[in-house]
């Protein structure tokens, strides 16, 4: 598993509905998933990854994703995206 710094920084969606849409269109380059997320939350973005060939690297909550990824909410799902139209800085 690859350690994720205080912050994920570059391109990026968060969330689970933005995280799906950004795999339908081939932009992920890699995925965090929240270990304490639900399992039917995460469940389709996880078949998604693994059928597409995405790295999945799991962080200890959704607590720690949020402000890993600067906002001020849990999120289950994040990714990393290759442009940076439509992802947040």
């Amino acid at each position: 598993m690859i350690k994720v710094h205080s912050t994920i920084e570059g391109p990026r969606v968060v969330g689970t509905k933005q995280t799906l849409k950004a795999l339908n269109d081939g932009e992920v380059t890699l995925l965090f998933v929240a270990r304490d997320a639900k399992p039917d939350v995460v469940g389709e973005v996880l078949r998604f990854a693994e059928l597409n060939g995405i790295n999945v690297n799991y962080v200890d909550s959704m607590e720690f994703l949020g402000k890993a990824c600067n906002i001020n909410v849990k999120t289950a799902t994040a990714a990393l995206i290759k442009k940076e139209n439509g992802g947040e800085n």
